[in-house]
């Protein structure tokens, strides 16, 4: 599992830990860490000789970035300060400067000719974006030919959420220390990011159990997933109840029934007035007339994509079964009554959608992804899967947001969000927490979709539906 912590938590347990160290020794491994980093992007027997330049704001954050100039130095790398802030890190300007780095007088000089920049300007305690003068520097770093490594987090990015409300310096590689940063995993302040390292520093004993954010990795997934027993009958494994599909759009429909049929349900009961494309593709399926309610035992539904203005999602929020609730079934949907509920509700938006049900513009929530997916937890007492380039879980019983890591932008296709529900909506109904099914849901449609690209390129969203089975014995190998 990687998780994330706000700044306030990543301060106290750094306080923490250097009440029971000597002074400065902290910032030392931070800068030994980050040196070790930036000799490998180097690469073996190219350090002696590089060019290295530090961009240097006030406080701690430059303080790291010139320790490790002055280790870079002393392995013979010629290293360049420019100094941004108001002051400089006094003992760390003094360890540069006694191993043969140098302060620029023009700070664009230096640049020209550099193979690696330092960006250690603002840290995690920046907020705003950059500052205007450091805005021309920041700028020609980025159009010259250096690696760009962050220190701790790109510069002009928000920590905490992620957000960037102002100009930020682009990162190749961002090298963060004792924990990664909610800003680091959640965009868009995870674009600015690059290539992440990780610098252990001696924080975890600090840190509380419960982290701020955190991502699932493949054991993680692995031993959520639902394997069934000698025992196992289609009952015991699942039955989901699909409610998606219109004349107008019937391949949504198809598309929610075959990921939830790869999805591992034991049984996927269709009620709509797609019966006939879904049979079509898909013979297995159990198909009736409606209503809902009379379709037969589920252990959960999914509604709405591809419904248009059809009926059904009254009356599969009606149930006492969880219930996933996507797409045309998000449209003017009543909190009220998703909160009177006796069963678990899941709701899946993408950022539009979820504008629509904060009241807000799509911009706001693309811009403050963790502030939308909280809001909507809070105003619906739902658990919710935020979709988007960064994909964000998170339910009412509180715990950390997860974050999902897998994916690539070639799921921005037509159907995919169908995959999505069916594939969630049969882990629903095979016993998962809303929260579970909707991250392990997320995290084998992100890793489908980059199998069927790597071999195809392009992909459709039947495609990344067909591409499930692999996805999901990745997992588990």
């Amino acid at each position: 599992m990687r998780t994330a912590y706000r700044v306030e938590t990543v301060r106290a347990a750094e306080a923490a830990l250097m009440a029971r160290l000597p002074e400065g020794a902290l910032m030392m491994r931070a800068a030994a860490g980050l040196a070790a980093a930036c000799c490998s992007l180097l690469g073996k027997g190219r350090v002696y000789g590089s060019r290295v330049v530090l961009l240097v704001g006030s406080g701690d954050n430059g303080g790291d970035a010139l320790y490790t100039g002055a280790r870079l130095a002393r392995r013979g790398a010629g290293v360049t300060a420019v100094l941004l802030g108001t002051r400089a890190h006094g003992a760390g300007l003094a360890a540069l400067r006694a191993a043969g780095g140098r302060v620029a007088e023009d700070p664009f000089e230096p640049l020209a000719t550099a193979d690696l920049v330092l960006d250690g300007i603002t840290g995690i305690g920046g907020r705003g974006g950059l500052r205007p003068e450091a805005v021309p520097v920041a700028r020609a770093a980025r159009g010259s030919d250096a690696v760009v490594v962050a220190v701790d987090l790109p510069s002009g990015v928000d920590a905490d959420t992620g957000e960037v409300a102002g100009e930020a310096l682009r990162a190749d590689v961002t090298v963060t220390f004792g924990t990664y940063k909610p800003g680091l995993l959640v965009d868009p302040a995870r674009e600015y990011a690059g290539a992440l390292r990780l610098v252990d520093i001696g924080l975890g004993d600090e840190l509380p159990g419960v982290p701020d954010l955190e991502a699932l990795q493949h054991l993680d997934v692995a031993r959520l997933l639902p394997v069934p027993g000698a025992a196992s009958d289609k009952y015991r494994r699942g039955v989901l109840g699909v409610v998606a599909g219109s004349a107008r759009y019937p391949g949504a429909a198809v598309l929610t029934v075959a990921a939830a049929l790869r999805g591992g349900a034991g049984a996927v009961r269709y009620v709509g007035p797609a019966a006939d494309a879904v049979i079509a593709r898909h013979p297995e399926t159990l198909v009736h007339a409606g209503p809902p309610d009379r379709a037969g035992r589920v252990q959960a539904w999914v509604v709405g994509p591809g419904l248009g203005d059809g009926p059904g999602v009254a009356e599969v929020l009606a149930s006492d079964v969880p219930v996933l609730v996507d797409a045309d079934g998000l449209r003017d949907l009543d909190p009220a009554l998703v909160r009177a509920r006796s069963g678990p509700t899941l709701l899946t938006p993408h950022a539009g959608e979820a504008a629509a049900l904060l009241g807000a513009s799509r911009e706001e929530v693309e811009a403050g992804r963790l502030a939308a997916v909280r809001e909507l937890v809070g105003r619906f007492g739902a658990t919710v899967l935020l979709k988007g380039s960064t994909t964000l879980v998170h339910g009412p019983e509180g715990g950390p947001v997860r974050v999902n890591p897998t994916g690539t932008g070639w799921l921005a296709t037509a159907g995919s969000g169908d995959v999505l529900s069916g594939l969630a909506g049969s882990l629903l109904a095979a016993g998962l927490r809303p929260v579970d099914a909707a991250s392990c849901a997320a995290y084998l449609h992100g890793l489908a979709a980059r199998r069927a690209s790597e071999e195809r390129g392009p992909v459709t969203a039947g495609e990344v539906a067909e591409a499930l089975g692999g996805a999901w014995r990745d997992v588990r190998a």
